[in-house]
């Protein structure tokens, strides 16, 4: 049985601002049995193979990773978009997730905190 849920989004504000780095503009998270699946969409100013959105991955709030999902080219004309994660394994009683972007530039953006119901 596909249960649908609308994860609940919060900054995770880890100080400093991150400029020019890939932002997480909405989260989707859905459960499916014993595993979820993430539909995560990201906004950056991708400019070519030199600079562009490069993978997000799932964390636990300790920072224990879930799952990565890699972004294998540039989105230069498709802005924002949305990419998807299946076969999450979350812990039982684990209320909430991290979804952190990246960027082959900058590394690691600034990390959302996703609620999940």
């Amino acid at each position: 049985m596909k249960l649908g849920v609308l994860a609940t989004i919060g900054v995770v504000f880890a100080g400093a601002a991150f400029a020019d780095s890939a932002v997480v503009t909405d989260v989707d998270a859905r459960k499916s049995g014993e595993t979820w699946t993430f539909s995560v969409t990201i906004k950056h100013a991708d400019t070519g193979w030199e600079h562009y959105a490069d993978g997000w991955g799932v964390y636990l709030e300790d920072g224990t990773e879930l799952g990565y999902r890699v972004l294998h080219h540039p989105h230069v004309n498709e802005q924002p978009f949305t990419r998807s994660l299946s076969g999450v394994k979350v812990p039982a009683g684990v209320k909430q997730v991290v979804i952190v972007p990246r960027d082959s530039k900058h590394g690691v953006g600034e990390g959302v905190s996703v609620a999940l119901k």
